[in-house]
């Protein structure tokens, strides 16, 4: 049963951290976020919850085991943690391009190549350390 909708900020090569820290962060992505999961559940880890301003806004729940607790629907922005032992429960990722190419030493590791995900949006807006931020939606096919 798929049910999580992820978010993941990537390098044009997938890359998500490097020595233990986030590749980049962008203020315009964070309200992007919050304004889209907004009428739910966003959640995230303790490392992910030292980017938002305090005090956080109602809908996000910060749990170092989020991947494990979160329900159908809910949202998760995931930042350091490896996702393919969840993808069973995965149902949409939504991919934030920096469009760049950033020293990177973990990565996003589920392949998203059309067999088991269809893209299906591409847009782009400008953030606010990044002229142009791309977002991709991904959906998982129906087998």
């Amino acid at each position: 049963m798929s049910v999580l909708i992820l978010y993941m900020a990537v390098d044009d090569k997938l890359g998500m951290m490097f020595n233990n820290r986030r590749q980049s962060k962008d203020s315009v992505l964070r309200k992007h976020i919050i304004e889209e999961s907004s009428g739910g559940k966003l959640w995230m880890n303790s490392y992910t919850k030292n980017q938002f301003e305090l005090p956080l806004v109602d809908s996000i729940i910060v749990d170092d085991k989020f991947l494990d607790k979160a329900q159908e629907n809910d949202y998760c922005f995931v930042e350091n943690v490896p996702v393919s032992e969840y993808e069973g429960k995965i149902k949409k990722i939504i991919l934030f391009r920096w469009n760049k190419t950033y020293p990177a030493d973990q990565y996003m590791d589920i392949v998203l190549d059309g067999k088991r995900w269809e893209q299906t949006s591409v847009s782009e807006f400008q953030g606010s350390s990044h002229e142009k931020i791309t977002k991709e939606i991904w959906e998982k096919k129906e087998i």
